[in-house]
C-alpha cells in the first residue's frame, strides 16, 4: 500500500514539473535555455555512464558516487554564465561545501577507487536486486536504466533549478538570501553531525564484532545493532532531515531573487522529499529484518522531525 502511494506521488510530481513551468513561471530566457542545454548534455552523459558501467560491473553505486559532485558542477556553470553575481556565488560556494562534505562521507566508506568503476556498493542495491520483483535480470536492467540512471540524474539536476531561475535576477542580495544561507548552513551542520555520530557508532560496533564478539554480547547501545544515541535518539534519519532541509533552503534563494514565493524550481526539492520517503522506508524494512528491536525504535522515535513517543 505504502509503495503504491509513493509511486503515485512520484508520478504526479514528475507530471507537475512541466505543469508548474507553464503555469507558474518564470519562463527561461535564451541565456538560461543555453545553460540548461549545457547541463542537460552533462546529465545525459552521466546517465549513460551510470547505466553502462552499472550493467558491466554489477556495481549500481555509480550514481551514488556522482550524487555529491554533479550539483556542484551544475551550479558553478550557472554562476559563471550568470556573471558570478553575489547571490549565484554564495549559492555555488554553499553547494560546494555540501558536495565536499558528502563526497568525503561516502568516500570513507570505500565508495571511490582509482579503478573508478569499482568501489564499495551501497548495501541496499544488492538487497533490492535480489527481490523477486526484479527477476529475471532484464527487469533489474530496466530499473537501472529508468530509475537509477535516468531519474536520479534528472533529480540531481532539478535540485539545482533555483540557481537557474535566479540567474536572470537583477535584485540585490538581501535578507531573504541571508535567511536561505543561514538555514542551509544549519542543515549542513545537522547532517554533518548525524553522519559523524553514525560513523563512530558503526566503526566501534564492527571493531568489536571483528574481534570475535557476537552482536548480543556487545555492551549498550551497540548490542542493538543500530544507533540510538545522539541525534539518532530523537530522529531515525537525522542525516536525511539535513539533506532535505539543505535543498529546501536552497530553493529559498529563488524567492530572494524575486521570482516569487512559489515557482517551478521547487520541483527538485519536492521530488527529493519523495525520494527520501521511499529510501528511508526501504532502509527500515532491511533494518527490521536484521534487528529485533528496530520495530520498537520506529514506534518510539519519529522518522525525520526530532521527537519521541512514549
Amino acid at each position: 500500500m505504502k509503495k503504491g502511494i509513493l509511486a503515485a506521488i512520484l508520478g504526479l510530481s514528475v507530471l507537475a514539473c512541466p505543469l508548474l513551468y507553464f503555469t507558474v513561471g518564470p519562463v527561461l530566457d535564451p541565456a538560461q535555455v543555453s545553460v540548461l542545454k549545457t547541463i542537460l548534455i552533462i546529465m545525459a552523459c552521466s546517465g549513460l555512464f551510470c547505466f553502462v558501467v552499472g550493467e558491466l560491473t554489477g556495481n549500481n553505486s555509480q550514481m551514488d558516487k556522482l550524487w555529491s559532485i554533479l550539483p556542484v558542477v551544475y551550479v558553478w556553470i550557472i554562476a559563471a554564465c550568470g556573471g558570478f553575481t553575489p547571490r549565484l556565488l554564495v549559492m555555488a560556494v554553499l553547494v560546494s561545501l555540501w558536495g565536499i562534505r558528502l563526497t568525503f562521507n561516502f568516500g570513507r566508506k570505500g565508495a571511490y577507487s582509482l579503478k573508478f568503476w569499482t568501489g564499495t556498493e551501497d548495501y541496499r542495491w544488492s538487497v533490492l536486486r535480489a527481490k523477486k520483483e526484479f527477476q529475471p535480470h532484464w527487469k533489474w536492467m530496466l530499473f537501472n536504466l529508468f530509475f537509477i540512471s535516468i531519474y536520479q540524474n534528472a533529480l540531481v539536476l532539478m535540485i539545482t533549478f533555483p540557481a537557474l531561475v535566479a540567474m536572470r535576477s537583477d535584485k540585490p542580495f538581501g535578507v531573504v538570501d541571508c535567511v536561505a544561507a543561514a538555514l542551509l548552513l544549519c542543515f549542513l551542520v545537522l547532517e554533518t553531525v548525524a553522519d559523524e555520530q553514525q560513523w563512530k557508532f558503526q566503526t566501534e560496533k564492527w571493531r568489536m564484532i571483528n574481534e570475535g564478539k557476537s552482536l548480543d554480547s556487545l555492551p549498550e547501545p551497540y548490542c542493538k545493532g543500530f544507533n540510538t544515541t545522539g541525534l539518532w535518539g530523537v530522529s531515525r534519519h537525522p542525516n536525511y532531515l539535513g539533506e532535505q532541509g539543505i535543498w529546501c533552503s536552497f530553493y529559498i534563494f529563488s524567492i530572494g531573487a524575486g521570482i516569487g514565493i512559489f515557482n517551478w524550481s521547487i520541483i527538485g526539492a519536492l521530488l527529493l522529499v519523495v525520494l527520501f520517503l521511499g529510501s528511508s522506508s526501504f532502509g527500515e524494512e532491511i533494518s527490521r529484518s536484521k534487528y529485533p528491536l528496530y520495530a520498537d525504535y520506529c514506534r518510539k522515535v519519529n522518522r525525520f522531525i526530532p521527537g519521541k513517543h512514549f
